[in-house]
């Protein structure tokens, strides 16, 4: 971990050397003890963020999916159904439905006799899975109609049912379209994160702002911020190509 902070330690300290303005790029300089403190401690919440991302990530496809059925029904009030979820759900900011989330819930489950309480954790997790969840419910719409037509017919012709054809005639080709614009949402929800941090959620932008609140240099540690969130959305986005890979050989073998 040292090691491949070194390069970017290098390059801000040259930065700084070479202009008049004070800079203090030793507070995440991992070469002194407190610089490595510091930065040990804004890595810490990569966990919080990581978790966060991926529980959300699940729910929002499995909502997504159920969302998108009824916009395939040939019924209008299911397909009303979906389009006043996905218009309503997509027109609310993110900050205001956390807010919502966390502070609203509470009260609307004690109103009802419900004593459930909402930490920030879950707080953050359902506000990213349901805010995600119209728009990825509008990725499935348009990757299930892009399949001809007649692949359902052909497979009501065998027999299958609704759900079966979906199952296994459908959705196996609807997922290789729609897995990029899928892991644009994935790494959208990574950076949405960030705001549970207003909620008191320890992951990597809380972590900064506490640090910054006790040392003063936002600009150093911001920077390494937008670095650490730069490597989780490389991460991320190496993975998606090495599935498309995977998932193009399997086409092509079968």
């Amino acid at each position: 971990m040292k090691r491949a902070l070194l390069p970017l330690t290098v390059l801000v300290l040259v930065a700084g050397c070479s202009s008049s303005q004070n800079w203090g790029w030793y507070v995440i300089d991992p070469t002194t003890e407190s610089g490595w403190t510091n930065v040990k401690f804004l890595v810490s919440g990569m966990g919080a963020t990581i978790q966060i991302s991926l529980i959300a990530a699940v729910l929002s496809i499995a909502i997504g999916l159920i969302v998108a059925l009824p916009s395939l029904s040939e019924k209008r009030g299911w397909r009303l159904v979906n389009r006043i979820y996905v218009e309503f759900i997509r027109s609310i900011p993110l900050l205001p439905m956390l807010f919502w989330v966390f502070y609203g819930m509470p009260i609307v489950f004690r109103s009802m006799g419900l004593n459930i309480p909402i930490d920030p954790f879950w707080g953050a997790i359902i506000t990213l899975a349901v805010s995600d969840s119209a728009f990825t419910a509008e990725i499935y719409r348009a990757g299930i109609q892009s399949i001809a037509r007649g692949q359902s017919e052909a497979a009501q012709t065998i027999g299958l049912n609704y759900f079966q054809t979906m199952r296994y005639v459908i959705l196996p080709q609807a997922i290789r379209r729609i897995l990029p614009p899928l892991a644009n949402q994935f790494i959208y929800i990574v950076k949405m994160s960030a705001f549970a941090s207003v909620i008191g959620m320890q992951e990597l932008t809380r972590r900064a702002n506490e640090l910054v609140v006790t040392e003063y240099r936002p600009l150093e540690i911001y920077t390494l911020l937008i670095f650490e969130y730069l490597l989780l959305v490389l991460i991320i986005s190496a993975g998606v190509r090495w599935l498309e890979r995977r998932m193009g050989s399997d086409e092509r073998g079968q």
